[in-house]
């Protein structure tokens, strides 16, 4: 893998800059010259949830490859905003590296308070840079439920709102099962809904007390039931057969052998 100098990362930054104002000029290309701030937010998402699934493979080659492509719809916005006078990427550059500095007083501070609770402070200065409400409005509401509700219960806990060990959140889970049953059997739609929300809220705060991302594990699940469905229908049609001429014991057996193999 060749090193670049920090002169040379820049020279390849403002390469691609270059390359993207020419593509937005009079003469450019149509596609990227129609383009707005809003229609590159599908682009944008694909993007993102491409790097995190070359991540999840561990594929380096692809993830190279894919943060470029973020990279160039990162400062395809930041050109947008240009062009209508807003602000410049490095506005943006400068501010989230002052933003890292007084955020971080325990590493750029030589007067920091070395006993200082560190998630506290950040909390408190994020809410203070913001001029929010409340400590949860910084959570985007657009995030995925799952990462969301971590973020949130992240958030909290950072100002001591939480429990010490992990069996009071184990009880949690047990306690909000049963109320979810309770409501199952009274037959009442919105209250089981209700209930299924706090059964999954509760099992976030497990998986963030075992540290594991709920999304990432979630991810995995889909994907390892998507596997082997697959298997099932290859094993059916081998014997001549689909799924609406098998029985749910056949594919409920087959699905136990395939559990069986290592994947």
């Amino acid at each position: 893998m060749a090193r670049h100098t920090n002169k040379e990362t820049a020279d390849k930054f403002i390469e691609l800059l270059e390359v993207l104002r020419r593509l937005r000029a009079p003469d450019g290309c149509p596609w990227d010259r129609e383009q707005t701030a809003e229609s590159l937010v599908p682009y944008l998402l694909e993007e993102t949830y491409e790097i995190i699934e070359a991540i999840e493979e561990g594929d380096t080659q692809t993830l190279k490859e894919e943060l470029g492509d973020l990279t160039l719809h990162i400062l395809f916005q930041a050109e947008l905003a240009r062009e209508d006078g807003k602000f410049e990427i490095a506005d943006s550059l400068h501010h989230i590296s002052e933003k890292l500095i007084r955020r971080h007083p325990h590493v750029f501070d030589p007067d920091y308070d070395e006993d200082a609770d560190i998630n506290l402070s950040w909390e408190r200065a994020k809410q203070k840079e913001k001029s929010r409400k409340n400590l949860l409005d910084g959570v985007p509401k657009n995030l995925p439920a799952l990462t969301r509700a971590r973020r949130i219960q992240e958030k909290a806990a950072n100002v001591g709102f939480d429990w010490k060990d992990i069996q009071p959140v184990w009880e949690k889970v047990e306690e909000e099962l049963k109320e979810l049953k309770v409501e199952i059997r009274k037959n009442d739609p919105e209250k089981v809904k209700d209930e299924m929300g706090d059964v999954l809220f509760s099992l976030v705060n497990l998986s963030r007390f075992l540290d594991i991302s709920p999304e990432d594990a979630l991810r995995m699940t889909i994907s390892k039931f998507e596997m082997r469905f697959a298997k099932v229908e290859k094993e059916l049609k081998k014997k001549g057969k689909d799924f609406s001429d098998s029985s749910l014991e056949e594919m409920d057996g087959i699905w136990n052998d395939i559990k069986k193999e290592v994947i």
